[in-house]
Formats: C-alpha cells, structure tokens, sequence
C-alpha cells in the first residue's frame, strides 16, 4: 500500500513514519506538514491511503479529506486526532479508520489489516467486473444494483441529503460553491458556510463510497464549486424518457414496451422532498407521463380494450389526483362499460377532491358532459 501522510506535528510526523515502516505491507511514497502542500502532492502521487491529522492551522482535517476525495477518489482516509472519543464516533462514519494521539502501535497494526481487506492483499483493490448501477429518482432517491435495490444511504443531515439530491439534479454540470451556499446556508457568514459545505461533500463522498455507488463528485473551476460525475451509471428519468423516444406512437408491435415505460414511472420527480429547485423538471416529466398515458388510454379504447385502458385512467388519477382529464377519460370508459353507478361515483369523488383541497368546482367541460350523460341515461330509463 502506498501511503501519504500528513501532519503539522513534525516529531508526530516522523513517529507515525517510524512505526509504519515497521509494518512491511506499507511503502511511504511522501509525508508533509503544510496541508495545502499535502494536496498537490496527493493529487500527483495518487496513494491508496492517507494517514491526516483532524487539528491543523489554515486547513483543518475536515478540509483537506474533502479536497483529496476530490482530485483522488479512490484514495482512503485513516484520521490522526487527538479528539475525544465521542467526537472520533463521528469522524469514524466517514474515514475508513482513524487513530488516536499518541499513536500506539497495537491500534496501527489493527489500522493495517483493515486497509488490508479493504484493498487486498497484494494493496491492490480486487480486479471484479462491476454490477449495473441505476439511480432512481421517481418518487424518491435511491439505487439498485442489477436490478436488486440497494439499502438506502443514511445521510448525516438533512443539507447532506439535499446538497447530494441538488448535485445529482444538476450531473455533469458545474455547480459553484456559492450558489450551494447561498442554497443551503444563507444565514451563515462565509468562514462559517464554506466549512460546512467542506465537512458535508466530504460527508457525502464517504457515504458513496461506503455503499460502493461510483459517483464521483470533483472540484472543478479551480475549486470554486464540483461537478458530480455519473459516468456509466444508469439515470432512470433519462433512461424512461428515452424509451419513450425512440419508441414512437404506439401501435400493436410495441405495445407491451409502452406499457412498460408507463409503469416504470413510480411517482413524480424527487416527489417526496420539499425541493423548489427540483419543481421545473418534475412538472416537465410528469407533463411526458401524462401526455404518454393519455394516447396509451386512446389507444386502448380505439381498440375495445376497454379493461386495459380502465387501468390506465385508473393509475392517471392515482398518481396525478388533481388531473381532471384523467377523472374525465375513466368517467367515460366506465360509460362503455355500461357501469353507471362507477361513473357518478368518479364524478362525485372528483367533485369532492376539488372542493375540499383547492376550494374550486368541477371545470364547466366535465361538468357539461355529465349533465348530459345523466340527461341521457334518464331518458334511456
């Protein structure tokens, strides 16, 4: 294992060194005490781990750990700190390991063969062909390796949560530091801030990782703000609005496709978080689910499929309660059906919804077809 390390202390410095090179299985390719000096050479030397010490002047622990994930992503991180124990249960969550002041040798050796499983043997990281990874954003956040979902990352805080959302909303493009600032905390000075948006991307990289997801978030512009990089990881938005795309307008061959596209859609985009930022591209998705939906319910009942299309209205005011054309078609398919009671029921049902949630009445479209079907079901009576 290559190993880098990193302390103001120089005497620490030299005695971590002395006690590492006892232990054969680590090579010492550099060691510094300026932190901003451990970047660069960390970026040019690529090491498989870095010894850091937490208590530094200008550049703390915390700071450097997240400039490093940047430029060396698959580098681990092994704290040095002299904090208290509670405070290491924190830094522990998110470095493969961490020691604490005076090193002693026993907890280094333990250190050694954690690095050793992690990266092997040989100090190489296991040469295995990676499973499909899909990140899922209808509805909700998370991930599935081949097709199997995956346990949902516990993000330390509610920023950690929408900073990663935010990035992942704006993949392979840059975002600047200030606007995730003014974004996330906006009541903040800037000292204060830019901490916080250090601990949280690194916070964020170790929670990646931990959960092997090969999203990698880099510095970009010189440090002024990141780009999350998806590279082969599949995006389920793109990958649906896609197979719409290249199906075209559906007829009897491609079908059973359509069908499963309209039912990959779970829910609407990133659904279940409060995001303002997010509500631009969620109405956009769901305007090309609705529209979808809509000429798969058309193309059913042209047909005298007349079942199929019931699940599809069925599903349309399901997800989407306050579209009214939904409520609309699966009124007038029941009609077909000759289910007269299932009609009024879908009418009063809309009637209520609206009423009792927006405060307004059935649109004069729904309301005029309605009235007509009764007259004429009265007279056919």
């Amino acid at each position: 294992m290559q190993a880098l390390l990193v302390d103001d202390e120089r005497l620490a410095l030299m005695k971590l060194k002395l006690m590492l090179e006892e232990l054969t299985t680590v090579n010492i390719i550099g060691s510094c005490t300026d932190p901003a000096e451990a970047v660069s050479i960390a970026s040019k030397l690529q090491p498989d781990v870095i010894f850091l010490d937490i208590d530094m002047p200008e550049m703390n622990g915390m700071q450097v750990a997240e400039a490093i994930q940047g430029l060396c992503p698959g580098t681990s991180i092994v704290f040095v700190t002299a904090y208290n124990s509670y405070a290491v249960e924190a830094f522990e969550l998110y470095a493969l390991d961490y020691v604490l002041k005076p090193v002693r040798r026993d907890r280094l050796v333990k250190t050694i063969q954690r690095l050793e499983k992690h990266f092997g043997k040989d100090g190489n990281p296991p040469n295995t062909p990676e499973p499909e990874i899909m990140i899922r954003s209808f509805q909700s956040l998370r991930f599935e390796r081949a097709g199997q979902p995956l346990p949902a990352i516990r993000w330390r805080t509610s920023k950690a949560q929408e900073l990663f959302a935010y990035l992942f909303h704006n993949r392979n493009r840059f975002v600047s530091k200030d606007s995730l600032i003014e974004m996330l905390w906006p009541d903040f000075n800037l000292k204060r801030a830019s901490t916080h948006l250090y601990t949280t991307i690194y916070q964020i990289r170790q929670s990646l990782k931990q959960a092997d997801i090969g999203l990698q978030i880099s510095n970009a512009s010189g440090g002024e703000g990141y780009t999350m990089e998806t590279g082969s990881l599949l995006i389920d938005s793109y990958e649906w609005e896609k197979g719409i795309l290249t199906l075209g307008p559906i007829n009897a061959e491609n079908c059973d496709k359509h069908q499963r596209l309209f039912y990959f859609y779970s829910g609407d985009y990133l659904n279940d978080y409060d995001y303002l930022w997010a509500e631009g591209e969620r109405q956009r998705l769901r305007t090309i689910w609705l529209h979808h939906a809509m000429g798969m319910a058309d193309f059913f009942t042209a047909r005298g499929r007349i079942p199929e299309a019931v699940t599809v209205y069925q599903r349309v005011v399901q997800l989407q309660p306050y579209f009214e054309q939904g409520h609309l078609g699966l009124m007038k398919v029941y009609d077909s059906m000759g289910e007269r009671s299932a009609v009024e029921e879908q009418y009063q049902y809309l009637a209520d919804l609206l009423k009792r949630e927006l405060s307004v009445d059935i649109p004069d479209n729904i309301k005029s077809w309605y009235e007509e079907w009764k007259l004429h079901n009265f007279k056919s009576l």
